[in-house]
């Protein structure tokens, strides 16, 4: 699993672009910024659709005020998918929507779910990462079926 003082990744994930999924250039995102990903179970799920994203959104000027030059939400569901939730959402650009459609991004990091059991397939846990010039500087997973760590607030008072 990923730890604080790692590198992240920077391969492997898409966005909804005006035309279609586009690749996302995570280095260039990461690159001398303060970045908060964090990362939902699906798209359109509960907890992820009610409180997890929405606050993010509505938190974005004081995660701004803190020095975060962007937010990202990461989750194991297509750019197609990720476009129609932030659209549902009202993200309208607060937010990044970070596709990883075969979760090879989220097992990179060591932090996939597996939800075969429960229909779900493989996805991503909830977590929330800070990351400074592409280091974690903080790293918040979720228990199982919790909701704390990496919410909007935690990180906000993580930072």
């Amino acid at each position: 699993m990923i730890n604080v003082g790692d590198k992240l990744p920077t391969e492997g994930l898409k966005t909804m672009g005006a035309g279609g999924p586009e690749d996302v250039d995570l280095g260039t995102m990461l690159s001398g910024r303060k970045v908060v990903i964090f990362s939902v179970p699906g798209a359109f799920t509960p907890t992820c659709s009610a409180k997890h994203l929405p606050g993010f959104v509505q938190k974005i000027d004081d995660l701004k005020s803190k020095g975060v030059d962007e937010v990202a939400c990461l989750s194991v569901n297509d750019a197609f998918v990720m476009g129609a939730w932030a659209n549902d959402q009202g993200v309208d650009g607060k937010v990044t929507m970070l596709a990883d459609g075969s979760g090879t991004y989220t097992k990179a990091l060591g932090l996939e779910l597996d939800l075969v059991g429960a229909g779900l397939g493989m996805r991503g846990q909830r977590f929330a990462i800070i990351a400074d010039d592409g280091v974690v500087s903080h790293l918040a997973v979720e228990e199982a079926g919790a909701f704390e760590v990496s919410s909007a607030e935690a990180i906000i008072a993580a930072l």
